[in-house]
């Protein structure tokens, strides 16, 4: 029998149009600190705790000859990720989204699992999901 592996969920890459605008755009409008920006502008982190939000061109030539171009598979409206940040305050949180350049997607309301969840666009059209966080209590109840 194998040995049990114990993976660690290490990074979430964000592939943009414009890098340095992108994490800057996420630095301004969701509160983060910039870990890294490398000279080429071809990659960016956030200060985001265990799991890293990086940022990485949508086209280049290193992924782009070993797995093809970022694509949006056919007939899908959205991007399939959505990115979701949970704040002590969801209201001060969309709040500043927007007043950062956010797009308005819905503002935060309360949801039956006792969560408070707003949406927003991304200056990409990604769409981010700022949610309260969730009692324990309730997700068990």
């Amino acid at each position: 029998m194998a040995a049990p592996m114990s993976p660690a969920f290490a990074y979430t890459v964000v592939y943009v149009e414009d890098v340095a605008k992108s994490v800057a755009f996420y630095a301004q409008a969701f509160g983060y600190s910039v870990r890294r920006l490398d000279e080429s502008h071809k990659w960016a982190e956030l200060e985001s705790g265990a799991t890293t939000i990086a940022f990485t061109p949508a086209h280049q030539r290193e992924t782009d000859d070993l797995t093809g171009a970022v694509q949006k598979p056919s007939g899908i409206q959205t991007n399939p990720v959505q990115i979701c940040f949970d704040y002590p305050d969801v209201d001060a949180a969309y709040r500043r989204a927007v007043e950062n350049g956010a797009v308005p997607v819905r503002a935060p309301e309360e949801k039956n699992w006792g969560q408070k969840v707003g949406y927003v666009r991304d200056i990409d059209g990604i769409v981010v999901r700022m949610g309260s966080y969730v009692a324990m209590d309730r997700v068990r109840a």
